[in-house]
């Protein structure tokens, strides 16, 4: 009895093994279809808050840092470069200057520089002509003075006082980087970001009647095979639609 109760365990190894294998064979690419609970208000995560936005938009932009999604638990050790390929801090603790990738093309076409990154904090910390409709991250930066462009490809942060954890905030989810040359209007109705996707569709929400946004790949933002960026895995295509119920 014990002699057939190992061979049906050892069996059963094997076929979980079996199938295991058969999923990371698996070809990338393909539709990945989403259930979501809610319909967002807009497509624009820095428009909140905007909690499903984030969920929904988090393929089409990129940070400056992010946390390492290999990694369990998010800290200040886990933290890896996105559109930024290092940083360093001044020796006054209140001074952090990125270095930024080149070669980054927005959806559009147009290049990304250190200029997105001062008008996206400078939307943040409300000092842009251009407004927000919601800004609850403004609180988030109460300690950052300012944000200055030292070339097209480096910035540095200005803090009122040290923050160590100050990284952690810009690692965020909600931290992604908006171009400079769309207007926060038209960043919720169609977002333009650098990430592998981008918004192809976005119907009028309706639970009732599934209706659905559509992301698909995008050709131009590959930013360096390799790194741990969103920007460095394979482009496919996801399909959210919204539901009544998950089990549908």
């Amino acid at each position: 009895m014990r002699r057939h109760l190992r061979n049906c365990c050892a069996a059963s190894v094997l076929l979980v093994l079996s199938f295991g294998a058969a999923a990371w064979a698996q070809k990338p690419g393909g539709i990945l279809k989403l259930y979501s609970w809610d319909s967002p208000p807009s497509v624009s995560i820095l428009d909140g808050p905007n909690p499903i936005g984030q969920r929904t938009m988090a393929g089409v932009f990129n940070n400056l840092v992010m946390f390492d999604q290999h990694v369990k638990q998010n800290s200040l050790g886990s933290i890896v470069a996105d559109l930024a390929t290092g940083w360093s801090w001044g020796e006054d603790g209140k001074e952090l200057t990125f270095k930024l990738r080149s070669g980054v093309k927005w959806h559009d076409g147009k290049p990304f520089t250190a200029k997105d990154v001062v008008c996206t904090w400078d939307l943040l910390l409300e000092k842009s002509s251009d407004r927000l409709r919601g800004n609850p991250l403004k609180y988030w930066y109460t300690n950052l003075e300012q944000v200055t462009a030292n070339s097209d490809f480096e910035v540095t942060f200005h803090l009122k006082r040290p923050q160590p954890a100050f990284l952690t905030l810009l690692a965020d989810g909600f931290s992604v980087i908006y171009p400079c040359h769309v207007a926060a209007a038209q960043m919720r109705q169609h977002p333009i970001g650098t990430a592998p996707l981008n918004l192809s569709s976005s119907n009028p929400t309706n639970t009732s009647n599934g209706r659905a946004t559509r992301i698909t790949g995008n050709p131009v933002c590959r930013i360096s095979p390799g790194s741990n960026s969103r920007s460095s895995r394979t482009c496919r295509r996801r399909h959210w639609r919204l539901l009544s119920a998950s089990s549908t």
